[in-house]
């Protein structure tokens, strides 16, 4: 057994399809995992693969125009989810796209386009949830930024949200899991980039910055809640504690 690995980012991920691709091997003895992946197993050959962005550019063309923009879109999310076997289910996913273009992504009775299916599903909701509970404090000088802890790695899929919502503001979402950012300078472009350990712990005390809205918040929270109708165990059905970290009414 041939086992491609490369590091859990979308451009590594589509080179290492393309290096699988490109080998010829028998699709039966191959698989596509992702960077750290335990213990090795005996009688398999690893092959570790570095991204390259002309690569993964071809691959990601290829999907588009010969498959679909929909099935490009379900695999990015997969990719960003947190499914322990997600690139060789990817890579199973686009063998059975390219053989069956018009209708993969309707199969859902195939075990691979299934587990597409499922991971895009989570992924959206996750997003779908960070949209709404994402909370910004303003530094002293005026950038707003915001601290998340997703489990997938949502942060390209949540962004746009905020282009949209605060234009022409400076504001940084930055995901505190992966050490990852987005950036974005008012009425231009939004832009991501790592991390640093020591740019990190400095932006990890923006939550304890003094902020009037802060509070203003707070008491506003307080005051519409009806404490006869107080439900937690409600509550945590619609908000997860998990959620709740870094959420300023809950500090």
């Amino acid at each position: 057994m041939i086992v491609y690995t490369c590091k859990d980012t979308f451009e590594d991920m589509m080179t290492c399809i393309y290096e699988a691709w490109a080998s010829k091997i028998n699709h039966k003895n191959l698989r596509l995992d992702i960077e750290p992946y335990g213990n090795l197993e005996l009688f398999c050959e690893y092959r570790h693969v570095d991204a390259d962005t002309e690569k993964a550019k071809k691959v990601t063309a290829s999907i588009i125009n010969k498959i679909s923009s929909k099935a490009f879109r379900m695999v990015f999310r997969c990719a960003m989810s947190i499914l322990p076997n997600k690139l060789d289910i990817i890579y199973r996913f686009l063998l059975l796209g390219f053989a069956y273009p018009d209708k993969v992504t309707s199969m859902l009775q195939h075990p691979y386009v299934n587990a597409i299916f499922e991971a895009n599903r989570k992924v959206l909701n996750e997003t779908h949830l960070f949209r709404e509970f994402t909370r910004f404090s303003a530094l002293p000088n005026g950038i707003l930024v915001a601290h998340i802890e997703p489990k997938s790695n949502l942060l390209s899929l949540l962004s746009p949200s905020f282009d949209d919502r605060l234009p022409s503001e400076n504001w940084m979402i930055i995901d505190d899991t992966r050490k990852i950012a987005a950036v974005h300078e008012a009425d231009s472009e939004t832009w991501f980039t790592s991390l640093s350990d020591n740019e990190f712990s400095r932006l990890k005390y923006s939550e304890k910055a003094e902020d009037p809205f802060i509070d203003m918040w707070k008491t506003f929270f307080r005051t519409i809640a009806i404490k006869e109708r107080e439900n937690p165990v409600c509550q945590r059905t619609h908000l997860p504690v998990w959620y709740r970290k870094h959420m300023t009414e809950f500090h």
